[in-house]
């Protein structure tokens, strides 16, 4: 769990600076996800790809569910 100073940090942050630490997060991870036999690798692009499919999916599914909102008010 994060510490309030470092929530608080994160809070006072601009979008762009935590777009940064995200893109920089993505940087340092990426050589560890292509570590491995191939058949592993490809595993773990697949499990990756589900999880991101089922979260697509989940959104799509609240979206349809909320009502628009009318448009002449």
């Amino acid at each position: 769990m994060l510490s309030k100073e470092t929530i608080e940090a994160y809070r006072r942050m601009t979008p762009g600076q935590r777009l940064e630490l995200t893109l920089q997060a993505c940087r340092e991870a990426m050589p560890y996800l292509l570590i491995g036999p191939e058949d592993v690798v490809d595993r773990r692009f697949e499990l990756i790809r589900r999880e991101n499919d089922l979260r697509n999916r989940r959104i799509l599914m609240r979206l349809a569910a909320v009502e628009p909102a009318d448009e002449g008010d």
